[in-house]
Protein backbone atom coordinates (compact mmCIF):
# COMPACT_ATOMS: atom_id res chain seq x y z
CA UNK A 1 0.00 0.00 0.00
CA UNK A 2 1.56 3.58 -0.41
CA UNK A 3 -0.39 6.91 -0.51
CA UNK A 4 -1.25 9.26 -3.61
CA UNK A 5 -0.23 12.99 -3.67
CA UNK A 6 -3.63 13.74 -1.40
CA UNK A 7 -2.17 10.85 1.47
CA UNK A 8 -5.57 8.50 0.33
CA UNK A 9 -4.49 4.84 -0.30
CA UNK A 10 -3.75 3.28 -3.36
CA UNK A 11 -2.08 -0.06 -4.21
CA UNK A 12 1.23 -0.42 -4.65
CA UNK A 13 2.87 -3.96 -4.14
CA UNK A 14 -0.71 -5.17 -3.54
CA UNK A 15 -3.46 -4.62 -6.42
CA UNK A 16 -6.26 -5.34 -3.83
CA UNK A 17 -7.43 -6.55 -0.19
CA UNK A 18 -10.34 -6.97 1.78
CA UNK A 19 -11.25 -8.22 5.12
CA UNK A 20 -11.92 -11.28 6.27
CA UNK A 21 -14.93 -12.03 8.59
CA UNK A 22 -13.04 -9.06 10.93
CA UNK A 23 -10.75 -11.31 11.68
CA UNK A 24 -7.62 -10.80 8.56
CA UNK A 25 -6.96 -8.87 5.95
CA UNK A 26 -6.03 -11.29 2.19
CA UNK A 27 -4.40 -9.33 -0.18
CA UNK A 28 -3.54 -10.31 -3.81
CA UNK A 29 0.26 -9.50 -4.80
CA UNK A 30 0.63 -8.07 -8.11
CA UNK A 31 2.32 -10.21 -10.38
CA UNK A 32 5.51 -9.88 -12.30
CA UNK A 33 6.94 -7.70 -9.96
CA UNK A 34 11.20 -8.20 -9.56
CA UNK A 35 13.95 -6.96 -7.41
CA UNK A 36 16.55 -5.06 -8.09
CA UNK A 37 18.82 -8.07 -8.53
CA UNK A 38 15.91 -9.86 -11.20
CA UNK A 39 14.56 -12.55 -8.79
CA UNK A 40 10.49 -12.02 -8.65
CA UNK A 41 8.79 -11.04 -5.75
CA UNK A 42 6.31 -13.68 -4.05
CA UNK A 43 4.58 -14.24 -1.07
CA UNK A 44 7.86 -15.55 0.95
CA UNK A 45 9.02 -12.12 0.11
CA UNK A 46 6.02 -10.61 1.66
CA UNK A 47 5.92 -12.83 4.43
CA UNK A 48 9.86 -12.69 5.72
CA UNK A 49 9.29 -8.57 5.73
CA UNK A 50 6.43 -8.77 7.73
CA UNK A 51 7.88 -10.80 9.98
CA UNK A 52 11.27 -8.77 10.28
CA UNK A 53 9.29 -5.96 10.68
CA UNK A 54 7.45 -7.26 13.90
CA UNK A 55 10.53 -8.79 15.39
CA UNK A 56 10.55 -7.65 18.64
CA UNK A 57 13.91 -5.91 17.97
CA UNK A 58 12.48 -4.00 15.22
CA UNK A 59 12.39 -0.53 15.45
CA UNK A 60 9.06 -0.46 12.82
CA UNK A 61 7.37 -3.01 14.76
CA UNK A 62 5.44 0.23 16.54
CA UNK A 63 4.07 1.24 13.20
CA UNK A 64 2.12 -2.16 13.06
CA UNK A 65 0.62 -2.22 16.96
CA UNK A 66 -3.01 -4.32 15.30
CA UNK A 67 -0.16 -7.07 13.40
CA UNK A 68 -0.93 -10.57 14.81
CA UNK A 69 0.66 -12.91 11.96
CA UNK A 70 1.21 -13.72 8.89
CA UNK A 71 0.87 -16.60 6.58
CA UNK A 72 0.98 -17.41 2.70
CA UNK A 73 -2.10 -18.42 0.90
CA UNK A 74 -0.02 -19.02 -2.60
CA UNK A 75 2.26 -17.39 -4.44
CA UNK A 76 0.80 -13.84 -4.87
CA UNK A 77 -2.01 -14.58 -2.08
CA UNK A 78 -1.41 -13.50 1.54
CA UNK A 79 -2.95 -13.15 4.65
CA UNK A 80 -2.77 -10.79 7.86
CA UNK A 81 -4.35 -11.74 11.27
CA UNK A 82 -4.96 -8.53 13.31
CA UNK A 83 -6.35 -7.73 16.77
CA UNK A 84 -8.81 -5.39 15.76
CA UNK A 85 -11.08 -5.06 12.40
CA UNK A 86 -9.86 -1.69 11.81
CA UNK A 87 -9.50 -0.42 8.57
CA UNK A 88 -6.35 1.70 10.54
CA UNK A 89 -4.13 -1.58 9.61
CA UNK A 90 -3.52 -0.37 6.12
CA UNK A 91 -2.38 2.87 6.93
CA UNK A 92 -0.20 1.26 9.25
CA UNK A 93 1.68 -1.00 6.71
CA UNK A 94 2.14 2.14 3.78
CA UNK A 95 5.47 2.29 5.61
CA UNK A 96 6.42 -1.42 5.45
CA UNK A 97 8.78 -2.55 2.90
CA UNK A 98 9.51 -5.82 1.14
CA UNK A 99 12.88 -7.28 0.83
CA UNK A 100 13.82 -10.51 -1.01
CA UNK A 101 13.24 -13.33 1.14
CA UNK A 102 16.25 -15.39 -0.34
CA UNK A 103 18.60 -12.21 -0.43
CA UNK A 104 17.67 -11.76 3.91
CA UNK A 105 18.98 -15.31 4.07
CA UNK A 106 21.96 -15.77 1.82
CA UNK A 107 23.11 -12.18 3.67
CA UNK A 108 22.10 -13.31 7.06
CA UNK A 109 20.07 -10.08 7.91
CA UNK A 110 16.82 -12.17 8.68
CA UNK A 111 16.48 -10.63 11.69
CA UNK A 112 16.66 -6.70 12.16
CA UNK A 113 19.47 -4.63 13.81
CA UNK A 114 18.78 -2.07 16.78
CA UNK A 115 19.68 1.55 15.99
CA UNK A 116 19.42 2.28 19.52
CA UNK A 117 22.07 0.14 20.29
CA UNK A 118 24.67 0.87 17.56
CA UNK A 119 24.23 -2.42 15.76
CA UNK A 120 24.69 -2.99 12.34
CA UNK A 121 24.30 -5.68 9.77
CA UNK A 122 24.41 -5.96 6.17
CA UNK A 123 21.01 -4.08 5.42
CA UNK A 124 22.37 -1.17 7.42
CA UNK A 125 24.50 -0.20 3.98
CA UNK A 126 22.83 -3.07 1.50
CA UNK A 127 19.22 -3.16 -0.09
CA UNK A 128 17.53 -4.91 -2.64
CA UNK A 129 13.54 -3.58 -2.87
CA UNK A 130 11.36 -3.27 -6.00
CA UNK A 131 11.30 0.53 -5.93
CA UNK A 132 11.54 3.20 -8.54
CA UNK A 133 15.44 3.63 -7.64
CA UNK A 134 18.34 0.78 -6.78
CA UNK A 135 21.43 1.19 -4.31
CA UNK A 136 24.64 1.63 -6.04
CA UNK A 137 26.63 2.83 -2.57
CA UNK A 138 25.82 3.72 0.73
CA UNK A 139 28.08 5.19 2.91
CA UNK A 140 25.95 7.24 5.51
CA UNK A 141 28.98 9.93 6.58
CA UNK A 142 29.52 10.25 3.00
CA UNK A 143 27.58 9.93 0.20
CA UNK A 144 24.71 7.65 -0.92
CA UNK A 145 23.48 6.68 -4.28
CA UNK A 146 20.97 5.28 -6.34
CA UNK A 147 20.50 4.67 -10.12
CA UNK A 148 17.12 4.40 -11.35
CA UNK A 149 15.23 0.76 -11.81
CA UNK A 150 14.43 0.36 -15.59
CA UNK A 151 12.91 -2.69 -14.17
CA UNK A 152 10.27 -0.77 -12.22
CA UNK A 153 6.65 -2.33 -12.05
CA UNK A 154 5.28 1.11 -11.96
CA UNK A 155 4.71 3.83 -14.88
CA UNK A 156 7.85 6.16 -14.47
CA UNK A 157 7.32 9.43 -14.43
CA UNK A 158 10.78 10.96 -13.82
CA UNK A 159 13.27 11.76 -15.74
CA UNK A 160 16.27 10.88 -13.28
CA UNK A 161 19.28 8.85 -13.98
CA UNK A 162 21.43 9.13 -10.84
CA UNK A 163 20.68 10.02 -7.31
CA UNK A 164 23.06 11.22 -4.96
CA UNK A 165 22.51 12.17 -1.48
CA UNK A 166 25.24 13.96 0.53
CA UNK A 167 25.11 14.65 4.02
CA UNK A 168 25.96 18.49 4.72
CA UNK A 169 25.71 19.74 8.35
CA UNK A 170 25.93 23.15 7.90
CA UNK A 171 23.60 25.14 6.98
CA UNK A 172 25.91 27.62 5.11
CA UNK A 173 27.63 25.12 3.14
CA UNK A 174 24.67 23.29 1.92
CA UNK A 175 23.45 26.86 0.86
CA UNK A 176 26.92 27.28 -0.87
CA UNK A 177 26.35 23.99 -2.67
CA UNK A 178 23.58 24.47 -3.70
CA UNK A 179 23.97 28.33 -5.19
CA UNK A 180 27.37 27.35 -6.91
CA UNK A 181 25.43 24.16 -8.29
CA UNK A 182 27.00 21.50 -6.08
CA UNK A 183 23.79 19.87 -5.58
CA UNK A 184 20.26 20.43 -7.11
CA UNK A 185 18.17 20.35 -4.31
CA UNK A 186 18.92 20.90 -0.60
CA UNK A 187 16.06 19.86 2.13
CA UNK A 188 16.22 21.43 6.19
CA UNK A 189 16.54 25.08 4.07
CA UNK A 190 17.50 27.40 7.37
CA UNK A 191 14.66 29.13 8.12
CA UNK A 192 16.89 32.23 8.79
CA UNK A 193 17.95 32.61 4.78
CA UNK A 194 14.50 31.90 2.98
CA UNK A 195 14.19 35.64 2.02
CA UNK A 196 17.78 35.61 0.83
CA UNK A 197 16.87 32.60 -1.49
CA UNK A 198 13.54 33.25 -1.98
CA UNK A 199 15.00 36.33 -3.84
CA UNK A 200 17.01 34.44 -6.39
CA UNK A 201 16.13 34.15 -9.46
CA UNK A 202 18.33 30.67 -9.32
CA UNK A 203 16.94 29.16 -7.13
CA UNK A 204 13.09 27.92 -5.68
CA UNK A 205 11.99 27.75 -2.34
CA UNK A 206 9.37 25.46 -0.88
CA UNK A 207 7.99 25.92 2.56
CA UNK A 208 5.31 24.68 4.22
CA UNK A 209 4.03 23.79 7.85
CA UNK A 210 4.91 19.75 8.90
CA UNK A 211 2.78 17.08 10.01
CA UNK A 212 5.37 16.88 12.88
CA UNK A 213 4.96 18.43 16.06
CA UNK A 214 7.77 19.22 18.42
CA UNK A 215 7.34 18.50 22.43
CA UNK A 216 8.85 18.34 25.42
CA UNK A 217 9.09 15.53 27.82
CA UNK A 218 9.54 14.55 30.69
CA UNK A 219 11.27 11.27 32.87
CA UNK A 220 7.90 10.20 34.60
CA UNK A 221 9.54 6.86 36.50
CA UNK A 222 9.46 6.52 40.30
CA UNK A 223 13.04 7.88 40.47
CA UNK A 224 15.57 9.79 38.24
CA UNK A 225 18.76 8.06 36.77
CA UNK A 226 20.43 9.30 39.64
CA UNK A 227 18.28 7.47 41.83
CA UNK A 228 16.44 10.42 43.58
CA UNK A 229 13.05 10.81 43.78
CA UNK A 230 11.21 12.26 40.54
CA UNK A 231 9.74 15.52 40.77
CA UNK A 232 8.37 16.06 37.44
CA UNK A 233 5.19 12.73 39.14
CA UNK A 234 3.89 15.79 40.71
CA UNK A 235 1.39 17.71 38.44
CA UNK A 236 1.92 20.96 39.93
CA UNK A 237 5.38 20.50 39.08
CA UNK A 238 4.57 20.22 35.14
CA UNK A 239 2.17 22.69 35.10
CA UNK A 240 4.40 25.39 35.88
CA UNK A 241 6.94 24.29 33.40
CA UNK A 242 4.18 24.33 30.94
CA UNK A 243 3.55 27.86 32.11
CA UNK A 244 7.41 29.08 31.91
CA UNK A 245 7.04 28.30 28.07
CA UNK A 246 6.28 31.12 25.81
CA UNK A 247 5.40 29.66 22.39
CA UNK A 248 4.54 32.13 20.39
CA UNK A 249 7.80 33.96 21.28
CA UNK A 250 9.68 31.25 20.39
CA UNK A 251 7.87 31.28 16.72
CA UNK A 252 8.22 34.97 16.43
CA UNK A 253 12.18 34.99 17.55
CA UNK A 254 13.30 31.79 16.91
CA UNK A 255 11.19 30.12 13.87
CA UNK A 256 10.84 33.49 12.17
CA UNK A 257 6.89 33.30 12.29
CA UNK A 258 7.12 30.17 10.26
CA UNK A 259 5.85 27.63 12.75
CA UNK A 260 2.38 27.18 14.00
CA UNK A 261 2.35 27.20 18.01
CA UNK A 262 0.28 24.58 19.34
CA UNK A 263 -1.64 23.43 22.14
CA UNK A 264 -2.86 20.12 20.32
CA UNK A 265 -0.94 17.22 20.52
CA UNK A 266 -1.49 16.75 16.59
CA UNK A 267 -1.47 18.98 13.75
CA UNK A 268 -5.11 19.88 12.56
CA UNK A 269 -4.18 17.74 9.07
CA UNK A 270 -4.07 14.95 11.55
CA UNK A 271 -7.40 12.66 11.60
CA UNK A 272 -8.50 12.66 15.44
CA UNK A 273 -7.35 16.82 15.59
CA UNK A 274 -9.99 18.29 18.22
CA UNK A 275 -10.00 22.20 18.18
CA UNK A 276 -11.13 22.23 21.63
CA UNK A 277 -8.10 20.99 22.09
CA UNK A 278 -5.61 23.29 20.68
CA UNK A 279 -5.20 25.75 23.42
CA UNK A 280 -3.04 27.15 25.28
CA UNK A 281 -2.50 30.00 28.49
CA UNK A 282 -0.42 32.31 27.92
CA UNK A 283 2.93 32.22 29.49
CA UNK A 284 3.07 33.48 32.89
CA UNK A 285 6.88 33.41 35.03
CA UNK A 286 5.01 34.52 38.15
CA UNK A 287 2.68 32.36 38.43
CA UNK A 288 4.64 29.26 36.95
CA UNK A 289 7.08 30.61 40.12
CA UNK A 290 3.97 30.42 42.27
CA UNK A 291 3.03 26.64 41.31
CA UNK A 292 6.37 25.40 42.41
CA UNK A 293 6.92 27.45 45.25
CA UNK A 294 3.43 25.59 46.23
CA UNK A 295 4.95 21.99 45.25
CA UNK A 296 7.40 22.55 47.73
CA UNK A 297 10.19 22.82 44.60
CA UNK A 298 11.79 25.78 43.94
CA UNK A 299 14.90 26.13 42.61
CA UNK A 300 14.32 22.46 41.38
CA UNK A 301 17.67 21.73 39.32
CA UNK A 302 17.17 19.52 36.21
CA UNK A 303 19.05 18.55 32.91
CA UNK A 304 17.20 19.15 29.92
CA UNK A 305 18.61 17.37 27.14
CA UNK A 306 18.05 18.38 24.04
CA UNK A 307 19.89 17.72 20.02
CA UNK A 308 21.70 20.06 17.69
CA UNK A 309 20.54 18.21 14.47
CA UNK A 310 17.04 16.70 15.23
CA UNK A 311 14.39 19.43 15.06
CA UNK A 312 14.29 22.63 13.27
CA UNK A 313 16.16 25.62 15.02
CA UNK A 314 16.04 22.95 17.82
CA UNK A 315 19.96 24.27 19.66
CA UNK A 316 17.98 27.48 19.88
CA UNK A 317 14.86 27.16 21.45
CA UNK A 318 16.37 24.75 23.99
CA UNK A 319 18.44 27.47 24.82
CA UNK A 320 15.49 30.06 25.25
CA UNK A 321 13.64 27.28 26.83
CA UNK A 322 16.35 26.73 29.62
CA UNK A 323 16.03 31.07 29.90
CA UNK A 324 12.07 30.89 30.76
CA UNK A 325 12.37 28.40 32.86
CA UNK A 326 15.33 30.44 34.60
CA UNK A 327 13.05 33.18 34.91
CA UNK A 328 10.00 30.99 36.46
CA UNK A 329 12.07 29.32 39.48
CA UNK A 330 13.77 26.39 37.70
CA UNK A 331 17.71 25.65 37.39
CA UNK A 332 17.82 23.90 34.31
CA UNK A 333 21.46 22.86 32.57
CA UNK A 334 21.00 22.08 29.13
CA UNK A 335 22.68 19.01 27.63
CA UNK A 336 22.94 19.97 24.11
CA UNK A 337 24.74 17.19 21.33
CA UNK A 338 24.08 15.37 18.16
CA UNK A 339 21.35 13.12 17.70
CA UNK A 340 23.90 9.80 17.91
CA UNK A 341 25.06 11.13 21.35
CA UNK A 342 21.11 11.85 22.82
CA UNK A 343 18.97 9.65 21.33
CA UNK A 344 20.28 6.36 22.81
CA UNK A 345 20.31 8.50 26.39
CA UNK A 346 16.50 9.34 25.66
CA UNK A 347 15.33 5.62 24.52
CA UNK A 348 17.21 3.60 27.64
CA UNK A 349 15.47 6.42 29.89
CA UNK A 350 18.56 8.23 31.32
CA UNK A 351 17.53 11.69 30.84
CA UNK A 352 15.37 13.90 32.93
CA UNK A 353 13.78 16.59 30.64
CA UNK A 354 14.09 15.80 27.00
CA UNK A 355 12.35 16.67 23.15
CA UNK A 356 10.47 14.28 21.16
CA UNK A 357 8.91 14.70 17.62
CA UNK A 358 5.69 13.26 15.98
CA UNK A 359 4.27 13.48 12.55
CA UNK A 360 1.84 10.06 13.00
CA UNK A 361 3.33 8.41 10.19
CA UNK A 362 2.58 6.57 8.56
CA UNK A 363 -0.94 6.21 10.15
CA UNK A 364 -1.94 10.30 9.66
CA UNK A 365 -4.38 9.28 11.93
CA UNK A 366 -3.82 10.70 16.19
CA UNK A 367 -3.77 6.41 17.52
CA UNK A 368 -0.06 6.85 15.99
CA UNK A 369 1.04 9.07 18.65
CA UNK A 370 -1.69 7.59 21.47
CA UNK A 371 -0.22 3.69 20.56
CA UNK A 372 3.33 4.53 20.27
CA UNK A 373 4.22 7.57 22.32
CA UNK A 374 1.60 7.99 25.02
CA UNK A 375 -0.02 4.76 26.03
CA UNK A 376 1.85 2.63 28.97
CA UNK A 377 5.06 0.76 27.07
CA UNK A 378 3.39 -3.17 27.22
CA UNK A 379 3.65 -5.02 23.67
CA UNK A 380 3.35 -3.26 20.58
CA UNK A 381 2.36 -0.03 22.50
CA UNK A 382 4.34 2.38 24.31
CA UNK A 383 6.97 2.01 21.53
CA UNK A 384 8.44 4.84 22.04
CA UNK A 385 7.17 6.29 25.21
CA UNK A 386 10.74 7.25 26.33
CA UNK A 387 9.55 8.81 29.76
CA UNK A 388 8.11 5.51 31.42
CA UNK A 389 4.58 7.44 31.90
CA UNK A 390 1.22 5.50 32.25
CA UNK A 391 -2.29 7.04 32.11
CA UNK A 392 -4.84 4.02 32.74
CA UNK A 393 -7.47 5.96 31.47
CA UNK A 394 -5.93 6.90 27.90
CA UNK A 395 -4.50 3.58 28.03
CA UNK A 396 -8.34 1.98 27.90
CA UNK A 397 -9.61 4.26 25.84
CA UNK A 398 -6.61 3.64 23.16
CA UNK A 399 -7.82 0.08 23.46
CA UNK A 400 -11.50 1.06 22.40
CA UNK A 401 -9.98 2.67 19.88
CA UNK A 402 -8.30 0.02 18.41
CA UNK A 403 -11.38 -2.02 18.40
CA UNK A 404 -13.55 1.13 17.23
CA UNK A 405 -14.94 0.03 13.62
CA UNK A 406 -16.68 3.06 12.98
CA UNK A 407 -14.50 5.95 11.88
CA UNK A 408 -16.55 8.41 13.63
CA UNK A 409 -16.37 6.43 17.05
CA UNK A 410 -12.82 5.63 16.35
CA UNK A 411 -12.00 9.63 16.61
CA UNK A 412 -14.23 10.39 19.09
CA UNK A 413 -12.51 7.70 21.94
CA UNK A 414 -9.06 9.18 20.70
CA UNK A 415 -10.69 13.06 21.24
CA UNK A 416 -11.29 11.82 24.79
CA UNK A 417 -7.64 10.18 24.99
CA UNK A 418 -5.74 12.87 23.74
CA UNK A 419 -7.69 15.01 26.48
CA UNK A 420 -6.19 12.77 29.01
CA UNK A 421 -2.95 13.20 27.60
CA UNK A 422 -3.08 17.25 27.59
CA UNK A 423 -5.07 17.50 31.59
CA UNK A 424 -2.12 15.13 32.81
CA UNK A 425 0.57 16.91 30.60
CA UNK A 426 2.40 13.83 29.25
CA UNK A 427 3.57 15.93 26.77
CA UNK A 428 4.03 20.04 26.39
CA UNK A 429 3.42 20.31 22.65
CA UNK A 430 5.43 23.22 21.27
CA UNK A 431 4.52 23.80 17.53
CA UNK A 432 4.28 22.04 14.20
CA UNK A 433 7.22 22.70 12.83
CA UNK A 434 8.25 24.50 9.59
CA UNK A 435 10.18 22.43 6.48
CA UNK A 436 11.58 24.18 3.78
CA UNK A 437 13.28 22.82 0.53
CA UNK A 438 15.07 24.67 -1.70
CA UNK A 439 16.12 23.85 -5.75
CA UNK A 440 18.14 25.05 -7.89
CA UNK A 441 15.77 26.54 -10.76
CA UNK A 442 16.43 23.82 -13.06
CA UNK A 443 14.61 21.46 -11.06
CA UNK A 444 11.08 21.72 -12.85
CA UNK A 445 9.33 19.42 -10.68
CA UNK A 446 9.07 17.76 -7.39
CA UNK A 447 6.69 16.38 -5.23
CA UNK A 448 7.31 17.38 -1.60
CA UNK A 449 4.71 17.00 1.33
CA UNK A 450 3.76 18.25 4.89
CA UNK A 451 4.97 14.61 5.62
CA UNK A 452 8.91 15.95 4.51
CA UNK A 453 9.56 12.73 2.25
CA UNK A 454 10.47 13.42 -1.25
CA UNK A 455 9.22 10.98 -3.57
CA UNK A 456 11.84 11.38 -6.02
CA UNK A 457 10.19 9.01 -9.01
CA UNK A 458 7.78 12.24 -9.84
CA UNK A 459 11.25 14.63 -10.19
CA UNK A 460 11.24 16.08 -13.08
CA UNK A 461 15.11 17.76 -13.84
CA UNK A 462 15.55 20.48 -17.17
CA UNK A 463 19.08 20.47 -18.85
Amino acid sequence: MRYDKTFNLEPALATEWELVDGKFWRFKLREGVKFHDGADMTADDVVASFKRAADPDSPLKGNMPLFKDIRKIDDHTVEIDVTTPSSLFLNDITNIFVFDADWLKDNNTEKPTSYDSGAEGYATTHTNGTGPFKLESRKPDAMTVLLVNDGWWDEKKHNIDRLEYIPITSAATRIAALLSGEVDVIDSAPIQDLERLKADPNVKVISLTELRTVFVAFNRRETLPSGAENPFNDLKVRQAFELAIDRDLINQRIMRGLARPSGSLIAPDIAGYAPELDTYEPADAEKAKALLEEAGKSGLAFTYTCMNDESINEEDWCQGIGNMLSRAGFAPSIDMAPRAVQSPKRSKGETEVFNISWANEPTLDAFSLLSQVLATKEGAYGVSNYGGWSAPELDELVKQAAQATDPAERLKLEAAALKVAKDEILLIPLHQQPIAWATSAKVESIDLRADNKARHWFTVVGQ
